[in-house]
Parts: C-alpha cells; sequence; structure tokens
C-alpha cells in the first residue's frame, strides 16, 4: 500500500469517528510512518485521533505533533483540575486508596506513586485524561513488583496461546529482572497489542519493552 493511499485512508478514519473534531488535523505519511499535526480542543480528541490512524492498515508508526488549544470557556486553574483528578481517582474502585499523588502545572497533570498491576496505570490515566482544562497527561506511576515463583515468560507464551486468533511465532520474548522485551514482527496493531497485554498482565512484571514491528 502507498502512502497516498494510507493518509487518504487516515483523514477518512478521522472523519467517520464522531468522537474526532478532524477539520484542523493534518496528515503526512512517508514510508508507512504517519505525522499526525494541527490543533484540537481537548486532550481526548487529541488521543482518540492518535488511535484512529493506528486503526488504518498499513500504517507503521506514528508522529503526533497536535496541539491541545482549549477554547476560553473551557480552561481551568490548576488547583481546580488537580481537586477533580484526585476526586475521580478516590471514586475508581479499581484503584488503590491514597497511592496516587497528582500534580497540575498549565494544564498538565503528573501522575506519581505506585500500584500493583498495569491495568491500575493506565485506569488513573484514563480516568483524569477526559478531565475539561487538560492538556496532557504525564504517567508516572510505578508497578510495585510482586514475588513470584512462576515463570513468566512461560505464562505469557501461555496467554497467547490462549488469546490469539492465529500463531504469533514470530514473537521473541526475553525476561530479565522482572522486565519482559518483547521483539520480532506482528501482522497487525491489534496483533501488537495483544502481546504487549499479555507480557503486562504476568504477576511480578514491572516494565514491558516493546521492539514490535508491524510487517
Amino acid at each position: 500500500m502507498n502512502d497516498l493511499q494510507i493518509r487518504q485512508d487516515v483523514l477518512d478514519e478521522l472523519e467517520f469517528d464522531p468522537r474526532i473534531d478532524a477539520a484542523n488535523i493534518g496528515v503526512s505519511v512517508d514510508d508507512g510512518i504517519v505525522t499526525l499535526s494541527g490543533h484540537v480542543k481537548n486532550y481526548a480528541d487529541k488521543l482518540a485521533a492518535e488511535t484512529a490512524a493506528q486503526r488504518v492498515k498499513g500504517v507503521r508508526a506514528i508522529a503526533e505533533e497536535i496541539e491541545v488549544r482549549l477554547p476560553a470557556q473551557k480552561k481551568r486553574a490548576d488547583d481546580e483540575i488537580a481537586a477533580r483528578a484526585l476526586d475521580i481517582i478516590a471514586w475508581d474502585t479499581a484503584l488503590p486508596e491514597g497511592a496516587i499523588e497528582v500534580k497540575v502545572q498549565k494544564g498538565w497533570v503528573t501522575l506519581s506513586g505506585e500500584v500493583r498491576w498495569h491495568f491500575q496505570r493506565m485506569a488513573a490515566q484514563n480516568a483524569v485524561q477526559k478531565l475539561s482544562g487538560v492538556s496532557g497527561v504525564i504517567n508516572l506511576l510505578t508497578i510495585r513488583p510482586q514475588p513470584t515463583a512462576a515463570d513468566v515468560k512461560g505464562k505469557i507464551e501461555q496467554a497467547l496461546r490462549r488469546r490469539a486468533e492465529s500463531e504469533l511465532d514470530g514473537i521473541e520474548i526475553d525476561v530479565a529482572d522482572k522486565t519482559v522485551v518483547l521483539k520480532g514482527g506482528v501482522r497487525t496493531w491489534s496483533e501488537k497489542a495483544l502481546a504487549e497485554q499479555a507480557a503486562w498482565s504476568v504477576p511480578g512484571v514491572s516494565v514491558v519493552d516493546s521492539h514490535l514491528q508491524i510487517i
């Protein structure tokens, strides 16, 4: 698939997604690498645009240069954003109470602290990124290593066999000091996400370093 077709498909996908106002989003493609530029009205639209581009066949990587320009009526003081972020995190029963710290500077929310699982790390990020006034989220939450005698690599391979619709023989898994390194090639973004999710789901994994390529 050539770059012109990929560009058109990305533009069409952006227009197709009802969550995105694509009027001010620019798209360029070079050798399958998509660059998104322009501006949107909130951080959620920025994330939605990136996700939409990932869905398009032939996209190998994304360079995301979209700027968040909040309308005047949507701007919030940093202390107001911080208070709302703390409230929404406290309301989420999946998140450990009192474990997550919030800092807000010029609309950018920084999350820090320690959680047990990767899904909690992402749940905290997802909880705050849609708040009015947020320009971006920096997720510094770390995962507390959990002692386990299980074979981490074996558990990941078992998870892939259970979940994959086809064999993912092109994936190489290396495990060292609670860090999982994924290498090799997969056919789609969904296969890449499946492998990464499987690695994050194993108890004791603190870091997943993914070098998987779409081929």
